[in-house]
């Protein structure tokens, strides 16, 4: 059972998340609040699966509240639900450590997909927004701290998982085994020195500085 707090300022559109959860048989509404202060304070009480947090609320913003959040609960996966379409509140919540970023409009079932993977340890990003987070054509190539020491086998897995695609569905796509696959994977966050799949994908298009 994936446990879910909400964390949105407007009613209407809060109410909905938590009709919206309370369809699916995997997941829990643990809390619905309105205030990036009243969420962390259910996050300090009991840390839920996942944060599905705004952007724009009073007080302290969703970006501060993901930041905090993952301060509190490192295990906690934030989603980000907004009406926030531009590649600045993108990169912001990224580095904050949100780990998807899906727009309001989005259909409910790509909401409660999103919130499934996160869940799981992956990455999600809405229509669209993936694809803006590549740098443009005309932009100098971004390098990761420790790319450069990667094999080209190696490069072509961290592209793949940038992308999304499970370590199955990696090994598929290569024509080469799912151990190989994790093997590639582990030598890729060694290399990289990344925390997770997720944070490997992140710092592979230069949105999150090298740790240490």
């Amino acid at each position: 059972m994936t446990r879910v707090l909400v964390v949105d300022d407007h009613p209407l559109f809060r109410d909905g998340l938590a009709g919206l959860l309370g369809t699916l048989p995997d997941v829990e509404l643990v809390a619905s609040v309105g205030t990036a202060e009243d969420g962390l304070a259910a996050v300090r009480a009991d840390p839920p699966d996942v944060v599905l947090m705004d952007l724009n609320l009073p007080g302290a913003s969703g970006v501060e509240g993901t930041r905090q959040v993952l301060e509190i609960a490192p295990a906690t996966a934030v989603l980000v639900v907004t009406m926030v379409d531009d590649d600045d509140a993108v990169l912001a919540a990224l580095r904050a450590g949100a780990r998807g970023y899906v727009l309001k409009g989005a259909p409910s079932d790509e909401i409660s997909a999103a919130i499934r993977t996160v869940a799981a340890g992956g990455a999600v990003f809405g229509a669209g927004i993936a694809q803006r987070l590549a740098a443009p054509p005309t932009a100098p190539p971004q390098v990761a701290a420790g790319e450069d020491e990667l094999t080209p086998r190696e490069r072509e897995v961290l592209a793949l998982l940038a992308d999304g695609m499970s370590n199955k569905n990696i090994a598929r796509q290569l024509d080469v085994s799912l151990k190989t696959v994790q093997n590639h994977v582990s030598r890729i966050l060694d290399k990289l020195q990344a925390a997770d799949r997720t944070q490997a994908a992140l710092r592979a298009r230069g949105l999150t500085p090298p740790t240490g």
